[in-house]
């Protein structure tokens, strides 16, 4: 009888509760991954433990990596995003979490003082059509941040929006997404709950983006599948 194969090890970091794995999660435990989940800000992040996983995801978060002050957690999530860079592991960051790779790769991160929320399309660059993201070519994804990263050195610049020009960015094993493909449509609500305060501030009615899930939501995953199993496949060669 041959030995098992050892389970692939996944290290998630989350910084609120509704932006969490989303659809990754079935695609994770469906790839035979065993899944670690840490709460930024109460689960200690050992640099090591995170540089030793096959794949680090960090997810999204309302805060911005300027606000060590504020939320001085974010020292140690550098830390370890710092480390498991060095380690040349797959990483693959979502919105706050692809700005902590971009700082980290010594690019500048900054508020734009506006903002880009909801469903909207998406337009890729030459690189980024030749990359896992090429389903996403002029398709709706889901947007939520008002922050911008510029694009690190020796990155490919994937894609842009007309108010944000720096969309995703790919260098070696890591993948920084600005959008959001992990977000499970049938629980949007919990996005708009969420960030009640922030929809109301920019006059942004929940509503409309509550009707944006239902119709395109179905789609978007789908896509979304094919490239989250693509860039998958791709690291894990």
């Amino acid at each position: 009888m041959s030995a098992s194969r050892t389970p692939r090890t996944a290290v998630a970091v989350r910084h609120v509760p509704f932006e969490d794995l989303g659809i990754l999660a079935p695609l994770l435990a469906e790839r035979g991954y065993e899944t670690t989940l840490l709460d930024a800000g109460v689960d200690e992040l050992d640099a090591d433990a995170v540089a030793g996983a096959d794949l680090l995801i960090v997810l999204g978060g309302p805060i911005g990596v300027y606000d060590d002050d504020r939320y001085p957690f974010l020292l140690s999530s550098k830390a370890a995003v710092a480390a498991r860079l060095d380690s040349g592991g797959a990483t693959l960051g979502v919105c706050l979490g692809a700005q902590l790779l971009a700082e980290s790769l010594g690019a500048a991160v900054r508020p734009t003082g506006a903002v880009e929320i909801g469903f909207g399309p998406l337009t890729l660059t030459p690189e980024g059509r030749e990359s896992v993201l090429a389903p996403l070519d002029g398709e709706p994804v889901l947007h939520w941040h008002g922050d911008e990263f510029a694009i690190p050195a020796g990155a490919q610049s994937l894609a842009h929006t007309p108010g944000f020009p720096h969309q995703a960015f790919a260098v070696g094993r890591t993948l920084g997404l600005q959008f959001h493909l992990e977000a499970d449509h049938r629980v949007i609500e919990r996005w708009l709950i969420g960030h009640a305060h922030e929809l109301h501030h920019h006059g942004i009615d929940p509503r409309v983006i509550r009707e944006q899930a239902r119709v395109l939501g179905p789609r978007l995953e789908t896509l979304a599948t094919r490239v989250l199993t693509d860039w998958l496949d791709a690291v894990e060669a």
